[in-house]
C-alpha cells in the first residue's frame, strides 16, 4: 500500500534531509518512478497531489537535471537463462591503465556491474553466467585483460532481496 503524501509546507517546500534541489514532491516522484517507471502522469499525480501536466513538467525537469538517468525493465536472470550470479574481485597490478581496463571489460556481456573499490582488490565485478563452465570461461578471459594480476570469486547461492533502486523514501 502506498502511503498518502503528507502536506508540504509552502513556505519551505525543500527537503531538509536530502538534496537541496529536490523537494518532497520530487522525492515522491522519484520513489514512484523507481517502483514503476511505466506509471502514467495521472497515476503519479494522484500519489503526489498534482495534476498530470504539472507532474509531466516535474518529471521532465528531473530527467533534464540528471536525477533520472534512464528507464529500464528488470528481468529475471534465471528465467532468461543466467543461472549463476557471482562477485569477482579483480586484483590489479600497480601499472594498471584504468581507462584501458574499463574499456576492455565493457566488452564482457557477463559483467552487469563494475565498482572501483577501496581495499586489496582494485575492482569488484558483479557477473551473471549460464553455468559454472561459463563462469570458468569468463574468468579465463578476464585474467587475460592487461593489468589483472589475479581474481577471487564469490558465487551467490541465493538473493533474499534486491532493492532495485535507491532508498529515496528515507529522504522524505
Amino acid at each position: 500500500m502506498i502511503a498518502k503524501p503528507e502536506p508540504i509546507d509552502a513556505r519551505n517546500p525543500r527537503n531538509p534531509n536530502g538534496h537541496p534541489e529536490l523537494d518532497q514532491i520530487d522525492l515522491r516522484l522519484l520513489a514512484a518512478l523507481q517502483r514503476n517507471a511505466r506509471s502514467t502522469y495521472a497515476e503519479l499525480g494522484a500519489l503526489v497531489g498534482l495534476k498530470p501536466p504539472a507532474v509531466h513538467d516535474r518529471v521532465k525537469r528531473l530527467e533534464h537535471r540528471g536525477f533520472v538517468t534512464r528507464y529500464s525493465a528488470q528481468l529475471d536472470a534465471r528465467r532468461v537463462g543466467y543461472e549463476l550470479t557471482a562477485f569477482v574481485s579483480a586484483y590489479c597490478t600497480s601499472d594498471l591503465d584504468y581507462d584501458a581496463f574499463t574499456l576492455a571489460v565493457q566488452a564482457f556481456p557477463e559483467i552487469i556491474e563494475i565498482h572501483s573499490v577501496a581495499g586489496d582488490e582494485t575492482y569488484l565485478l558483479k557477473v551473471v553466467t549460464r553455468s559454472t563452465a561459463h563462469l570458468a570461461a569468463f574468468l579465463t578471459r578476464i585474467k587475460r585483460v592487461p593489468g589483472v594480476a589475479r581474481t577471487r570469486t564469490t558465487i551467490v547461492l541465493s538473493t533474499p532481496f534486491e532493492r532495485g533502486g535507491l532508498p529515496v523514501e528515507a529522504l522524505l
